[in-house]
């Protein structure tokens, strides 16, 4: 790292004197002056913006960072959990950089005061929250938002939490996740957007321009954070915080492209993991910290770790105690301590000063860091602005009808028909009498999900309630609750059948709790939990028509479920909306669109089970036993990534390239038509594959490269055209340079990764 020798000479003239000069208040009130006077040169423009350009920010930090004793520094560095008296304290003396779990405007301008007013150098706090899938307003969790496949839907959800959450006071949200996630164990995968790096990076580089929006001094806007960096989805077993060793290929070309998309729509932070990478702790790991994200990738912002991961480094035993914690962390890259240890306190706070006394931490490391935490704090306007201004929130707040209007439709999007048997949905309005079944139909607080952040559960519509508001008057609701979630009581199915056998249709709500799903819940049965599965088959046995909604924060196997509903709706957890769009879509108001971004296992046996795999030496034969395949289930998926039925049928004809052969500076137009050969207007997400014939290394079987949605009335065509530029054929070859080979390429688009058309081209030396 570049030496800083204004920023070094001035700090150790301070750390001599500083322990035996008190500084009086008039000298307090100097420096302080002096950068309000900086700050007041800045004109406010009507949406609450400070432009200022890079040029003036380093200046700023640069003389502030001259001025900070090394505790001052090291306070910048760290992260506390809540607010006590000590830690306001703390804050006065300038020890304290940044908050997590405090919200509200109130008591967030109370601490602010404290940091701006009372500390010496006036340094604003950030104060941080895990905004996940909304604030107030809760959207669907994201891995349902990546079943719709409409990143600039999901966008717009993020500006609106983001909003919702700077009005309470929050200017740095934890999100979004961007791991990738092949095993459906992994509780986390409800926080990501699935298995596919480049459906992942379109999410990734949304979420973060919808949370930070056009300039993040705007106050509606707030700073994104990437997590966890890295290769966390990949954690053994799918149990969480468990380790990950993996190559480094699969590194490059699965997991860091997510985290890369974000840096590049210039993500404010990124968040460290819990897991080990290859035997080194990510919180500790040099090689991604440092040589990849902020050496290669050239990232200007920090890297916080996740909540006392530092202070376990002790438990993955590469650190004998709480300062070779803090010295492996900070030197690896790790530039702000969340929370530290909750037991013993913070890692950085005590440990970082004597760590510089002894040599082992230089200067120079900690002004990078503090110059990394102060940059976004400048950018976020917080020198300007460090307040919660409540008259500017309550003129600019979306209106509730537009943040309903954006969350129905998200939600809408986000659901994914499986099946649907003889076209028993959509539902007539008119229908007779309808059997709402299970203990999801009517439940206010689990259709939320995990990690709501600051939701109302008065706010959820249930199935129940969607379902009443739409159909007829005539119409004959009867609900049972049938069951619990997951217990073995089956003393009420007895009522569920019996509404059942006198209703026309059983529409049953069955899957996980929230609290299912998330970070600390992994399974290791993925079925249907509790007794939910045997409900659905005695009112299956009782004969009439079964229609499931799954509600749930992961694919589940559902083999029996699959093959015998008459119709499967997989609805995740949509938040606030949920019974709305599930309506919605029940009753053909909504024709589904919704695409899965994960694979659904036949059983846990197949697990990890995604579609981008590589082959084998043996590929699958059916007629023969000594090839790559289970004897006792197909080696296929339930349902492939992609996968997703409409209310329509959607054709695909006519695949053509404009060129046969390209140069590796080339690029190839591909066109594709699709009709919408049915009876109903609807939306189709066409997918757009490749696969490299031979390469260096062995390819994956098909890779995503683009998709599209396109709307299509009955009868009505479109040709849809995806342009494939070389580059994003390249891959790491087997010395680890990423290349672009000359060969054969496959083209491949259509419905989902298991059925499309396809053509071939050539790249040429």
């Amino acid at each position: 790292m570049k030496l800083n020798l204004k920023s070094l000479s001035c700090y150790s003239l301070g750390f001599i004197l500083f322990p035996f000069i008190a500084y009086s208040q008039a000298n307090q009130h100097a420096v302080q002056n002096k950068f309000n006077s900086t700050s007041s040169n800045k004109v406010k423009n009507e949406q609450g913006l400070y432009n200022q350009n890079e040029n003036d920010i380093e200046r700023k930090i640069n003389e502030l960072l001259s001025k900070m004793t090394l505790q001052e520094k090291i306070g910048q560095l760290n992260q506390h959990a809540g607010a006590d008296k000590e830690a306001e304290e703390l804050i006065k003396k300038g020890e304290i950089g940044s908050f997590l779990g405090v919200s509200g405007a109130e008591n967030v301008n109370k601490l602010q005061e404290l940091a701006v007013k009372k500390s010496r150098l006036g340094i604003p706090l950030i104060f941080g929250e895990d905004v996940i899938h909304g604030y107030h307003t809760t959207f669907p969790i994201p891995l349902a938002e990546a079943s719709s496949w409409d990143p600039e839907l999901v966008k717009e959800a993020c500006g609106i939490a983001a909003i919702e959450a700077a009005s309470e006071g929050i200017n740095w949200t934890f999100a979004p996740m961007v791991d990738i996630a092949r095993d459906p164990r992994w509780g986390r995968i409800a926080e990501g957007s699935g298995e596919d790096p480049f459906l992942g990076s379109a999410f990734a580089s949304a979420e973060v321009k919808g949370f930070q929006g056009e300039n993040l001094s705007d106050k509606k806007s707030i700073a994104a954070c990437a997590k966890h960096y890295v290769a966390y989805g990949a954690a053994e077993a799918g149990r969480d915080y468990n380790t990950v060793d993996i190559s480094e290929r699969t590194l490059r070309e699965i997991y860091l492209p997510p985290f890369k998309a974000a840096v590049d729509a210039g993500v404010a932070t990124l968040m460290s993991a819990f897991n080990s990478l290859n035997g080194v702790p990510a919180s500790a790991n040099y090689f991604t910290l440092t040589k990849i994200l902020k050496d290669e990738w050239g990232f200007k912002g920090f890297v916080v770790s996740d909540y006392n991961a530092i202070g376990e480094l002790v438990n993955h035993e590469i650190a004998a105690n709480k300062s070779e914690a803090a010295l492996k962390a900070f030197t690896a890259g790790v530039d702000m301590d969340m929370v530290g240890d909750t037991i013993e306190g913070d890692i950085y706070h005590p440990y970082l000063a004597k760590l510089v006394k002894e040599g082992k931490v230089q200067l120079e490391q900690i002004d990078e860091s503090v110059r990394r935490i102060l940059r976004i704090k400048y950018e976020l306007g917080l020198f300007d602005h460090p307040y919660v201004d409540k008259s500017y929130f309550e003129k600019n707040m979306p209106s509730q009808k537009y943040r309903d209007s954006i969350a129905l439709r998200l939600s809408e999007e986000s659901l994914v028909l499986l099946k649907n048997e003889n076209k028993i949905l959509p539902l007539k309005r008119n229908i007779k009498s309808i059997a709402v079944i299970g203990p999801l139909a009517d439940d206010h607080k689990d259709p939320l999900g995990p990690w709501a952040c600051a939701p109302d559960s008065n706010n959820v519509v249930t199935v129940l309630n969607g379902i009443k508001n739409l159909v007829s008057k005539d119409t004959k609701i009867n609900f049972a609750k049938g069951c619990e979630i997951n217990d073995t009581d089956e003393s009420n199915f007895e009522d569920a059948i019996r509404i059942a056998k006198q209703s026309d249709v059983a529409v049953l709500v069955v899957g996980e709790s929230s609290d299912m799903s998330g970070e600390a819940s992994s399974r290791a049965d993925i079925d249907v939990p509790g007794m939910q599965q045997e409900l659905v088959k005695r009112i299956y046995e009782a004969g009439v028509p079964v229609i499931v909604i799954l509600m749930n924060g992961r694919p589940l196997t559902i083999n029996w479920i699959s093959q015998n509903a008459n119709a499967i709706i997989e609805s995740w957890f949509l938040g606030d909306q949920a019974g709305n769009a599930i309506a919605n879509v029940l009753f053909g108001y909504y024709n589904p669109s919704g695409k899965l971004p994960v694979t659904f296992p036949r059983s846990v046996g197949q697990i990890p089970i995604y579609y981008n795999h590589l082959n084998t030496g043996r590929p699958p034969e059916n007629d023969n036993r000594y090839t790559s395949k289970y004897l006792d289930l197909p080696v296929t998926p339930l349902y492939p990534f992609g996968f997703g039925l409409s209310y329509t049928n959607f054709s695909y004809s006519d695949l053509k390239i404009d060129k046969n052969e390209i140069s590796d500076k080339d690029s190839l137009i591909v066109t594709a038509k699709i009709t919408n050969s049915g009876n109903t207007a609807g939306d189709e997400i066409v997918q757009l594959y490749t696969h490299d014939h031979y390469a260096d290394v062995s390819p994956p079987v098909k890779e995503l490269k683009g998709f599209k949605r396109v709307y299509l009335n009955p009868g009505e065509s479109k040709l849809v055209k995806f342009i494939i530029k070389p580059a994003m054929l390249a891959f790491y070859n087997i010395k680890m340079k990423k290349v672009i080979e000359p060969g054969v390429y496959d083209v491949m688009v259509g419905k989902n990764s298991d059925d499309y058309l396809t053509t071939s081209f050539e790249i040429k030396n």
